[in-house]
């Protein structure tokens, strides 16, 4: 992997982190385009995941600090509560990473027919939020909910599927408060990928060392950056966007991407 290609996919995994429009399947994509050895995949899907955790701390510095200190009062108070909501919501995903995480692995690697039909899924599930919004009434968020948005974060392990999209468009179809639901979306992520990432770590230590030679240090500092710039962008822009309720735009890009995914399939 050279620096422009890993200045391509960094500013693709930062973009699409955040925008509903699956970071999974823009990645595999990319790297069926770019032709990206699979053994690059490891030390560098690491680095740009790293970098847009970082971004979320950034963008929402304040709410987490202000979780923290309350939950450092041992008190059962929202700061405590809003936690307790965050880890309900893991619990489908450390499922799927703990018993199914073979199983997930056999749909990467070039599966564009695939991953296009998942973009086709995701496309609906934000469309739904788009003519189903005048009759659903706005509530907090609650722990029904929350485990409702990690299922459809489990699910978004699958390329394709968007994991904002996904969790959002569930937290606003159960009626929840759209600026609290793109706050939550955003905040349930970020102990499952740093966990995954550490695991890669673990698991991959003697691959992603060749990998990250293979790679060099200067592609892997451009696709950081690369990916933590437009993540912090995008990831600002987002809670905007939702809570304008405008996502049949993406719905609509996801479609017609998905849509040319498959039939490239077939062509390449």
């Amino acid at each position: 992997m050279d620096w422009l290609e890993a200045l391509i996919l960094g500013l693709i995994q930062g973009i699409t982190e955040f925008l509903p429009v699956s970071s999974s399947g823009h990645l595999e994509l990319g790297k069926v385009l770019l032709n990206v050895e699979a053994q690059d995949d490891i030390t560098f899907t690491v680095v740009v995941h790293g970098a847009t955790v970082l971004s979320t701390l950034v963008v929402f510095f304040k709410e987490v600090w202000e979780l923290l200190k309350g939950s450092f009062k041992f008190k059962w108070n929202p700061e405590t509560q809003y936690l307790a909501k965050i880890v309900v919501s893991m619990i489908p995903v450390v499922i799927v990473g703990l018993f199914l995480e073979d199983y997930i692995e056999s749909f990467f690697g070039g599966k564009i027919q695939f991953v296009g039909l998942m973009l086709i899924v995701t496309s609906i599930l934000l469309s739904l939020t788009y003519f189903l919004r005048n009759k659903i009434q706005e509530r907090k968020l609650g722990y029904g909910s929350a485990f409702a948005m990690g299922v459809a974060q489990a699910f978004a392990v699958l390329p394709g599927i968007s994991r904002s999209g996904a969790t959002i468009a569930t937290g606003i179809l159960m009626g929840n408060d759209k600026k609290e639901i793109a706050q939550f979306s955003f905040l349930m992520v970020l102990v499952p990928i740093i966990a995954a990432n550490v695991k890669s770590l673990i698991d991959f230590d003697g691959a992603g060392a060749i990998a990250g030679a293979a790679i060099g240090s200067i592609p892997l500092l451009i696709g950081f950056l690369a990916a933590f710039i437009t993540g912090w962008l995008a990831c600002s822009w987002m809670v905007n966007l939702v809570k304008k309720g405008k996502l049949i735009w993406f719905a609509l890009y996801c479609f017609v991407i998905g849509l040319l995914a498959i039939i490239s399939g077939f062509i390449i």
